[in-house]
């Protein structure tokens, strides 16, 4: 017999060591990310060509339906875009998360986009008046003020490119979604 120890096995007759056995997936470890860069490194994103459109988010909600086991939750956003040269529109969009909820509501702005009737100056031709929903809005001419405007009516003038406005609310309703409809809906109304 020999002096030298042997190694500790659990099956007797079948010799292993941790050193001896193979790896079979070399260099995919836990601790080696293989491709997808080292902790730290900056990630490079892809870069979307820049709209011709701005956008405002004017209501993002988190809303729920009721299933068997409990709730299901998704949101729903409301957007205003323009191009500040007289075109303007409103979209929704409901997803999983805010950004899919917030690209399908852009997407739906620019499929509702229409140009705005307006003067050299950029303003209204005349006093209108819309009503949707709930959401009741005035529109008027008002050389050398500026927008003056509240909650989305603003935005929509803004986004629209229209300059020296006033609006009035005269609903007493706060949605600031019919409140913008019915915005727009006063400067579908407007003539040459």
């Amino acid at each position: 017999m020999t002096d030298q120890p042997q190694p500790v096995t659990e099956n007797p007759g079948v010799e292993s060591t941790f050193a001896e056995a193979p790896r079979e997936r070399a260099g995919r470890g836990r601790g080696d990310r293989g491709d997808r860069g080292r902790r730290g490194a900056p990630r490079r994103r892809e870069e979307k060509p820049r709209s011709e459109f701005d956008q405002k988010i004017i209501q993002l909600r988190r809303v729920a339906r009721v299933v068997a086991g409990g709730r299901r939750f998704s949101f729903s956003a409301a957007i205003v875009a323009g191009d500040r040269k007289g075109r303007v529109g409103i979209g929704i969009g409901k997803g999983g998360d805010t950004a899919l909820a917030v690209d399908k509501a852009f997407r739906d702005a620019k499929r509702n986009m229409f140009r705005v009737r307006t003067t050299e100056q950029m303003s209204i031709p005349h006093d209108v008046m819309a009503k949707n929903s709930s959401g009741i809005v005035e529109i008027r001419p008002a050389p050398d003020r500026g927008i003056v405007a509240g909650s989305s009516v603003k935005t929509v003038l803004e986004l629209a490119g229209i300059k020296d406005v006033t609006s009035k609310i005269l609903s007493g309703s706060k949605n600031k979604l019919n409140i913008a409809r019915a915005a727009v809906d006063a400067l579908k109304k407007l003539k040459k």
